[in-house]
């Protein structure tokens, strides 16, 4: 998910810190069982957020039957009051200590927030400081996270940009930011497709899928179209940019047919979909490979990707941290990495080992890294010294063996994966066992020795996709647009949570979001992705098929 910061011209208001949000609004709500299909209706909507003031919001609720067990609803919740506007935000420049390069921190200490605003006065900028609260991780400090510098109230973000021209003339470094995206205001229009999958009455499959080639980018409606799916929404994280592997692989766990088709970056938030969608799970999962000759093992860190290249990083050995951190991308020197016949494009090349295997996992050449993975058949490259020992334990005639493991980190047990069965990862697991509990940290989405690292990824609100299952077992798939020109906030994270906890969830976990945001009923795209050049090609998704 990439940082945007795009809104529409609204009139400067009043702001209110502490409210709950939209998505909270519907905590109060009529459950979506009780609106009939394609029936609208529209009521005003009371919630309370602990320890602040009454939040007043308007929900408007579509409900269809696609088919028997599959209902899709659409909602735009309303807060009236709420007239969000346009400022310029100061930042602090800093070096980042998950890079180690540059960065800029817009959340920083009262020291830097009263210096900066009192030579922000003495430039002839009214500022103001602002507190940021942390919010409620279960893995993060609680109370106040620092302070924020601002200047102005602006109708326009052209307005405030001439203000920002200002400020960055004077030598301060900022930029400009619309406040409905602060959880302290509440949010005044979000648009939310919410559908539920009951597999009591469903009779047919759901399903992970990267369509045939996890080395492509499809949009999610494309896919949906394609497969003639009820409903599809966007997966998990993937790769965007050649510099960090190849575009449309996974950067964490991907199972679909039952087959491991990507490993795990550390312990993250995974939605299980067993039996072709008869049974769904959500969990924290760790994955392991290894490859055998005779006595000799060497780990395996990768499947169909870049050796030497660890998107959100996460595996043993990587450089500079063994820890995920979101949309960072480590180095390992010595990798091993398996390529299966669904990484159907041109194989990695540079210094280091290849060993092809065929089906029965006999060696069929030792050599130069290139070429493709052969029907049917495997690929094992090697860089650094797992390249040597690849070169000294595989012998053209003999067999290696190939050993995978997904295991469900709560409980140490291994999964065992049947050809109905996929998987789709993200992060962070966003409530478990029917209580908020985001474990922000662990799951590499936030530092909170770092406020640099992520504060708009995950404290601002942002385009989100969610999924879950309640208690009677149905799955819940979410979308919440964000970043619109014509409406529409997002959510914050613990925002994510507390609508999926609203809709009955009893475990839930942020999928790829931002610009990825995609839901698709009856192949046709309906909600609106944020990216200016429309629906974004993902790796893989969800799909509902009848």
């Amino acid at each position: 998910m990439s940082k945007q910061h795009h809104r529409p011209s609204t009139p400067v208001g009043a702001r209110r810190r502490g409210a709950l949000t939209a998505a909270a609004v519907l905590a109060l709500s009529v459950p979506l069982a009780a609106y009939s299909a394609t029936t609208a209706q529209a009521q005003a909507v009371t919630a309370f957020s602990p320890g602040s003031a009454t939040s007043l919001g308007h929900e408007q609720w579509t409900t269809k039957t696609v088919a028997p067990g599959v209902q899709v609803s659409t909602v735009t919740i309303k807060n009236p009051g709420v007239a969000p506007f346009w400022t310029v935000t100061l930042e602090q420049p800093v070096t980042s200590t998950v890079t180690g390069s540059p960065a800029n921190a817009e959340v920083a200490a009262q020291s830097w927030a009263q210096t900066t605003a009192a030579q922000l006065q003495a430039h002839g900028f009214q500022a103001r400081v602002e507190a940021v609260q942390w919010p409620h991780y279960a893995d993060t400090p609680h109370g106040l996270m620092g302070y924020r510098v601002r200047v102005g109230q602006f109708p326009t973000q052209a307005a405030a940009g001439t203000e920002l021209t200002a400020v960055k003339a004077a030598g301060f470094t900022a930029l400009t930011e619309w406040t409905g995206y602060d959880v302290q205001t509440p949010a005044d229009v979000e648009n939310i497709h919410v559908a539920v999958i009951n597999p009591r009455a469903f009779a047919g499959k759901v399903e992970a899928t990267h369509d045939g080639n996890v080395a492509q980018r499809l949009t999610t409606s494309s896919v949906a179209a394609q497969l003639g799916s009820l409903v599809g929404v966007n997966g998990g994280f993937f790769i965007t940019s050649n510099s960090d592997g190849v575009q449309g692989t996974q950067s964490g766990l991907g199972v679909y047919d039952g087959e491991l088709e990507s490993l795990s970056s550390g312990s993250r938030g995974a939605l299980v979909i067993k039996d072709g969608g008869k049974h769904f799970e959500v969990a924290n999962l760790s994955s392991t490979a290894s490859v055998r000759a005779g006595s000799a093992v060497s780990q395996i860190q990768g499947i169909n990707r870049v050796p030497g290249l660890l998107r959100d990083c996460g595996r043993p050995n990587a450089v500079p941290t063994t820890h995920p951190v979101q949309d960072i991308t480590c180095t390992e020197a010595d990798d091993l990495v398996l390529f299966t016949p669904e990484f159907a494009t041109a194989l990695p090349t540079g210094a280091g080992a290849q060993v092809v295997l065929d089906g029965a996992g006999t060696v069929v050449s030792v050599g130069v890294r290139g070429g493709s993975v052969p029907a049917g058949g495997t690929v094992l490259q090697g860089i650094g010294t797992a390249g040597t020992w690849l070169t000294a334990h595989a012998v053209v005639g003999h067999r290696l063996s190939v050993d995978e493991s997904v295991t469900d980190a709560a409980n140490g047990h291994h999964l065992r994966l049947c050809a109905n069965d996929s998987i789709v990862s993200a992060a962070p697991v966003l409530i478990h066992d029917g209580r908020i509990a985001i474990d922000a940290a662990a799951e590499g989405v936030v530092k909170p020795q770092d406020l640099s690292y992520n504060f708009q990824w995950a404290n601002a609100r942002q385009p989100r996709t969610m999924a879950g299952t309640d208690a009677k077992g149905d799955l819940l798939l979410v979308t919440v647009d964000g970043r619109q020109t014509a409406g529409s906030e997002g959510f914050t994270l613990y925002e994510e949570a507390e609508f999926m906890r609203s809709l009955g969830a009893v475990q839930a976990l942020n999928l790829d979001g931002g610009g990825s945001t995609a839901m698709a009923v009856d192949g046709q795209l309906v909600n609106n992705p944020s990216d200016a050049t429309g629906e974004r090609p993902v790796g893989d998704t969800v799909q509902v098929l009848p």
